[in-house]
């Protein structure tokens, strides 16, 4: 079937199929207070295994960490035993069912969300893959 992206504050459509938060928390910046914005209703399941660790997001979004190097670790963080086994569950219900991959950037050029699919892709290159 398909792996698509898309922001998680985008609305649903039919062809999401199955919606996965791929965030580590889903809230304000403060990291504490929930988003308004998103609620139960914005994803079917969650997998924080897919999310950067919060010292990466904090290097990258607080210090200034550039964009290639938060990219080489995070790529680095999925290709542990524990990320690898979630991503190769990820291809696998892809193979048969419609997914969506989450995440709160409006767009992919600097959103992990983009890495997961790009890696997914490469783990099976005949996998429709659609970045949002």
């Amino acid at each position: 079937m398909s792996l698509k992206t898309k922001s998680i504050k985008s609305p649903r459509s039919v062809h999401d199929g199955l919606r996965i938060s791929v965030m580590s928390r889903h809230t304000l910046n403060d990291g504490i207070t929930p988003d308004p914005e998103i609620g139960s209703a914005s994803f079917d399941e969650w997998w924080p295994e897919l999310a950067p660790r919060p010292s990466l997001i904090g290097a990258y979004y607080k210090r200034g960490l550039l964009w290639d190097v938060f990219e080489k670790k995070f790529r680095k963080y999925l290709s542990l035993p524990r990320q690898k086994e979630v991503l190769e569950k990820l291809v696998a219900l892809s193979r048969t069912s419609h997914v969506t991959i989450l995440c709160i950037e409006p767009t992919p050029e600097h959103c992990h969300r983009r890495l997961i699919a790009e890696i997914c892709r490469g783990m099976d290159p005949l996998l429709k893959v659609s970045i949002e």
